[in-house]
C-alpha cells in the first residue's frame, strides 16, 4: 500500500476536497433552483439529523482507528491492525442496528413538535438508510488514513459527490409535483445513494490493497480484542463526545431558531425560508475553504501520532505550526473574497442576493473556524480528546443560548442566529489554542500573523476597487471571475514576499505549484 508523506497526503485530500466542494455547490445550486428557499430550508432542517446519526454511528472510531493503525503500522504489528478493524466493525455494526429503527420511529414526533414544520417528516425518514452504510465506510476510511494512504478516502469523496449530483436533479424533478417536502426527501436520498457508491469503492480498494484477511477468525479477533476495544474507546469516547456535542448542537440549531423566531412573531413559512438562506445558502459558502483545513486535520492525526510514538517532539511542533500557518493563509483569502464579493457571488449562484447579508456578517470571524480543525486534530493525536470535548461543549452552550436570546429579539431575528454561530466558533477555537499551548511547547511567531493580516488588507483593498471600479462593467460572470483571479494572484504574491508560503510546500501543489515555486528564492 502506497504511503504518502504528511504534506503529500494533505495535498491529495485538498485536491479531492476542492473537487468535492465544487460539486457540492453545484448540488445546492440545483436544489435551490428546483425547490427554492423554502425547500432548501426543509432540506437543511433534516441535514443536522443526518450528521447527528452519522456521528453516533461512527462513534469517533475513524480518528481512533487512524491513530492506532498508524502506531501499529509503525511497529509492523499486522495482527493488531486486524483486531482494530474487527472490533471497530462490531461496534459500528451494532450501533447501526440500534439507530436505523430509531430514526424511522422518531421522525413523526420530531417533524410535528420540535421543527414546527410537519413537512420535514419525509426528509427525516430518508436519512435512515445511511446508517448501516456509514457503519462500514467510517471504519475503512480510518484504516486508510492510519496507513497514511489518503487516495482511497479522497477518491471516495469525489465519487460520492458525482453520484449525488447525478441523482439530485432526477429525484427532485420527479418528486416536486407531489410537493416540496417530497423533493427535499429526494435530495436527501441522493446523498444516501452517494454514500452507498462511496462504500462500494472503499470495499473494492480495501480488498485490493489489504495485507490481512479480516473475515478469517473474525469473531475470534473480537473475543480476544478486549485491550484493543479499550484502546479504541479511550480515544473514541472523548472524540465522539466532542463531535457529538457539535452534532447535537447543530441538531437543536434549527429547532431553537424556529422557536426563537416564533417568539419574535415570525411565521413558520418565513422562518423556514430564512433558515434556508442562512444554513443552505450562506453557511455552505462560508464553509467552502474548510476542505483545506479538513485535509490538514485528517493528515495531522496519523502524522503526529507517528511522531509521538517515535518521541519526535520537534516534529510535532513543526507539523502544528505548518498546519496553523496554512490554515490561516487559506482562510484569510476566503474571508476577504467572501466579504467583498458576497452580493455578486450569491446573485450568480442562486439568482438572488438575499443571503449575502449573512455572508458579510460572518466572513471576518470565520477565520477562527478555518484554524479550529487542525487544533482539534492535534488534541486528538495527543490523547487530549477529552479536553477538546469540554471546549466544544462550552462553545455549543454559548452558541445555543445566544441563538435563543438574540433571535427572539424582533430587531435582530435570524441575524441573531448568525452572530451566535460565529461567537460559538470563536470560543471553541480560542479554548483549543489555549489547551494546545499548555501541552506543546508551541512558539507563536507574531510576525507571521501580522503579515497574514497585512496580506488580507492589501488584497481586500485591491480587489474591492478593481471590481467595483472597473471589472464589474465586464458582466457578472466575467467580471467576477477576473476579480477572483486578481485577488488570488495578489494574495499569493504578497504571501511569497512575506515568506508565509514556503518553496517546498508550493512545489507539491498540483498543476501550477512547481512553476510558482520558482518565484521564491532559495533560502540562504
Amino acid at each position: 500500500m502506497s504511503k504518502q508523506t504528511f504534506l503529500k497526503g494533505t495535498i491529495i485530500l485538498i485536491a479531492a476536497g476542492l473537487i468535492t466542494r465544487v460539486l457540492g455547490f453545484i448540488n445546492r445550486i440545483v436544489l435551490a433552483r428546483y425547490v427554492g428557499q423554502e425547500g432548501v430550508g426543509l432540506y437543511m432542517m433534516a441535514v443536522p439529523t443526518l450528521v447527528l446519526i452519522i456521528t453516533i454511528t461512527q462513534f469517533g472510531l475513524p480518528v481512533a482507528i487512524s491513530k492506532l493503525v498508524a502506531e501499529a503500522d509503525a511497529q509492523g504489528d499486522q495482527k493488531r491492525i486486524k483486531k482494530i478493524l474487527a472490533v471497530s466493525l462490531a461496534v459500528t455494526g451494532g450501533l447501526s442496528i440500534i439507530f436505523t429503527p430509531v430514526i424511522l420511529l422518531s421522525a413523526p414526533y420530531l417533524s410535528q413538535h420540535l421543527f414546527t414544520d410537519p413537512r420535514t417528516l419525509y426528509p427525516l425518514m430518508a436519512v435512515a438508510p445511511v446508517v448501516p452504510i456509514v457503519a462500514v465506510s467510517s471504519v475503512l476510511r480510518g484504516y486508510f488514513q492510519g496507513k497514511q494512504n489518503m487516495k482511497p478516502a479522497a477518491y471516495s469523496q469525489v465519487l460520492e459527490q458525482i453520484i449525488r449530483i447525478s441523482l439530485i436533479a432526477v429525484f427532485t424533478a420527479a418528486l416536486l409535483p407531489y410537493g416540496i417536502e417530497y423533493a427535499a426527501a429526494g435530495a436527501m436520498f441522493s446523498a444516501v445513494a452517494g454514500e452507498l457508491v462511496s462504500l462500494i469503492y472503499l470495499l473494492f480498494m480495501f480488498k485490493l490493497k489489504k495485507k490481512i484477511k479480516v473475515r478469517k477468525n473474525f469473531f475470534q479477533s473480537i473475543k480476544s480484542g478486549r485491550d484493543t476495544f479499550k484502546n479504541l474507546m479511550e480515544i473514541a469516547v472523548p472524540t465522539t463526545g466532542s463531535r457529538l456535542i457539535g452534532s447535537v448542537s447543530w441538531f437543536f440549531e434549527p429547532i431553537v431558531v424556529s422557536q426563537s423566531l416564533a417568539l419574535a412573531g415570525i411565521g413558520t413559512a418565513i422562518a423556514t425560508r430564512q433558515y434556508g438562506e442562512l444554513a443552505g445558502y450562506a453557511l455552505p459558502l462560508l464553509m467552502l475553504p474548510s476542505f483545506i483545513t479538513f485535509s490538514l486535520s485528517t493528515s495531522l492525526v496519523p502524522a503526529i501520532s507517528e511522531a509521538m510514538a517515535q518521541n519526535k517532539l520537534k516534529l510535532v511542533e513543526h507539523r502544528l505550526r505548518q498546519a496553523l500557518r496554512l490554515s490561516l493563509v487559506t482562510g484569510g483569502l476566503a474571508a476577504v473574497v467572501l466579504y467583498i464579493y458576497a452580493d455578486p457571488l450569491m446573485k450568480l449562484m442562486y439568482g438572488n442576493a438575499d443571503a449575502a447579508i449573512f455572508v458579510k456578517l460572518m466572513a471576518p470571524f470565520f477565520i477562527f473556524n478555518y484554524i479550529q480543525g487542525p487544533l482539534q486534530a492535534v488534541l486528538q493525536a495527543l490523547n487530549l480528546a477529552r479536553a477538546a470535548m469540554i471546549n466544544s461543549l462550552i462553545g455549543a452552550l454559548v452558541k445555543t443560548a445566544l441563538i435563543f436570546v438574540l433571535s427572539a429579539r424582533p430587531e435582530m431575528g435570524i441575524k441573531g442566529a448568525a452572530l451566535a454561530i460565529v461567537i460559538g466558533i470563536m470560543v471553541v477555537t480560542l479554548l483549543h489554542l489555549a489547551t494546545v499551548i499548555k501541552v506543546v511547547s508551541l512558539t507563536i511567531y507574531v510576525r507571521e500573523y501580522l503579515y497574514s493580516f497585512a496580506a488580507m488588507v492589501i488584497t481586500g483593498a485591491a480587489g474591492y476597487y478593481a471590481y467595483y471600479g472597473w471589472l464589474k462593467n465586464f458582466g457578472s460572470v466575467i467580471g467576477l471571475l477576473a476579480a477572483l483571479t486578481l485577488c488570488t494572484v495578489i494574495y499569493l504574491i504578497v504571501l511569497i514576499q512575506f515568506k508565509l508560503v514556503l518553496k517546498e510546500e508550493l512545489k507539491r501543489v498540483p498543476l501550477f505549484g512547481p512553476a510558482l515555486s520558482k518565484l521564491i528564492p532559495n533560502p540562504r
